[in-house]
C-alpha cells in the first residue's frame, strides 16, 4: 500500500510553513487554528508549502519542486531568459519540505485558489518532459518528466482553472464596472485593500497573467489529466441569482469581496481572445467564478460519486456553501473547516488501499 503525503499549496498573496506569517496566522485554518497540525494529529502526513505570493504558476511550480526534492530552485533556462529574471532561486537542500519524499511515497496535492493552478502545472511538469527547456539545455529533473507515478491525487479548492472574470471585466470596452451599483463602503474597502500588488520590476511573469481567462485556457491546452491520478475539485458559491439574471453576494460574505463579487455577478462579455462569457459565469465566491472552479473547459469531469471515484478525470464536489476564503477558515468570519478536510483526506486515503 502506497504511503500518501498531503501537500497544501496556498493561493494569491498567501503563505506557508517557511514563512514567519504562518506562525502568527496559519493560512490553512486562519483564526480557527493550524489545520495542518490538526490533520497531523488525526494521522495524516500533511505539509504546507510556501511559494511566491505574486509569482506565476510556472515560478510557483518550480519552487514547489525544489521544496519537495530538497534542491535549489531552478526556474528553467528558456523560461528565465524569456522572462528576464534569474534562473536560480532559494536553496532548499538543507530544509526540504518532505525529508522522506521518494518513490515509496505518493503525493496528494491540494491547492487553494491560484494554488490549484500551481499544483496542476507542477503535476504536468513532473510527469511529462518539457520540450522547450530540454531544447534549451535545462537539466533539472523537473523538466525531464517521468515522475508521474509519484502523484496520487490533485485537489483544487475554489481554483480559477479557466481564469476569473475579476480581471477580464476591466478589459472589456463593452462593460463598465464603475457603473455597477455597490455599497460605497465596499468600493472604499477594495481600494484600501487592493487585490493586486505592485508589479514586479525584473520582468518576470506575475500571477495576473495566468488569471485572465484567455491565458488560463492557453495553459489548460498544455495540461492533460494523467491517467492514473485522481482529480478532485471543490468549487465555492456565495451569491444569489436576481430576477434580472445577475448575481449578488449573500449576506455574510467577506467584506473585501462585496464589490468584486457584485461586478462579476453583473458581467457578461467577450475576452480579448474572443471567448464568450455568458450568464453561467456570474455565480461566484467573491473572487472566482463558480463555473471556472468546476474543471478545466473540455476536460473529462463528472459529479462526485464516492462509490465510483475515477482516475484521469475530475470528480467534482457539489459547490461548497462559502466564499473564496471559507475553505481556508475565513478572514473576518470564522469557518470550522477541520471536519471537511478530515472527510476529504479520508476519502482520498481510501483510494490508496484499493
Amino acid at each position: 500500500m502506497s504511503k500518501l503525503q498531503f501537500v497544501f499549496v496556498h493561493g494569491l498573496s498567501g503563505w506557508g510553513s517557511y514563512d514567519s506569517a504562518y506562525r502568527r496566522m496559519p493560512y490553512w485554518g486562519m483564526r480557527g487554528g493550524d489545520l495542518i497540525a490538526w490533520l497531523r494529529g488525526e494521522g495524516f502526513d500533511c505539509f504546507a508549502a510556501s511559494v511566491a505570493p505574486t509569482g506565476s504558476a510556472w515560478d510557483r511550480a518550480c519552487e514547489l519542486y525544489a521544496q519537495l526534492s530538497g534542491r535549489r530552485v531552478d526556474y528553467g533556462l528558456a523560461h528565465s531568459r524569456r522572462c528576464r529574471h534569474e534562473r536560480f532561486g532559494r536553496d532548499f537542500s538543507v530544509c526540504p519540505l518532505i525529508p522522506s519524499w521518494s518513490e515509496e511515497t505518493r503525493l496528494v496535492l491540494l491547492g487553494h485558489s491560484f494554488g490549484g493552478t500551481t499544483v496542476r502545472l507542477f503535476s504536468g511538469l513532473v510527469a511529462r518532459e518539457d520540450s522547450e527547456e530540454r531544447a534549451a539545455g535545462a537539466d533539472s529533473p523537473l523538466f525531464l518528466g517521468g515522475m508521474g507515478e509519484r502523484i496520487h491525487s490533485v485537489v483544487t479548492l475554489a481554483s480559477p482553472m479557466n481564469g476569473t472574470t475579476a480581471y477580464d471585466l476591466f478589459e472589456d470596452p463593452g462593460f463598465h464596472p464603475e457603473n455597477v451599483k455597490v455599497p460605497p463602503w465596499s468600493r472604499a474597502l477594495a481600494r484600501a485593500m487592493a487585490l493586486g500588488t505592485s508589479p514586479r520590476r525584473d520582468g518576470r511573469d506575475d500571477r495576473d497573467w495566468d488569471m485572465h481567462v484567455d491565458n488560463a485556457l492557453a495553459l489548460n491546452s498544455r495540461l492533460r489529466e494523467l491517467p492514473g491520478v485522481y482529480y478532485f475539485s471543490v468549487p465555492c458559491s456565495y451569491t444569489e441569482a436576481q430576477a434580472d439574471g445577475t448575481h449578488k453576494p449573500r449576506r455574510g460574505i467577506e467584506p473585501l469581496f462585496v464589490m468584486r463579487s457584485t461586478q462579476i455577478g453583473a458581467y457578461t462579455g467577450r475576452t480579448k481572445g474572443g471567448v464568450m462569457l455568458d450568464e453561467a459565469w456570474r455565480e461566484n465566491d467573491g473572487l472566482v467564478n463558480t463555473a471556472s472552479a468546476v474543471a478545466p473547459l473540455g476536460a473529462p469531469a463528472k459529479p462526485l460519486d464516492r462509490e465510483n471515484l475515477q482516475t484521469g478525470m475530475w470528480n467534482v464536489f457539489p459547490a461548497y456553501d462559502g466564499d473564496h476564503m471559507a475553505l481556508q477558515g475565513g478572514l473576518t468570519h470564522r469557518h470550522d473547516i477541520r471536519f471537511f478536510y478530515r472527510e476529504l483526506l479520508t476519502l482520498i486515503s481510501g483510494t490508496a488501499q484499493e
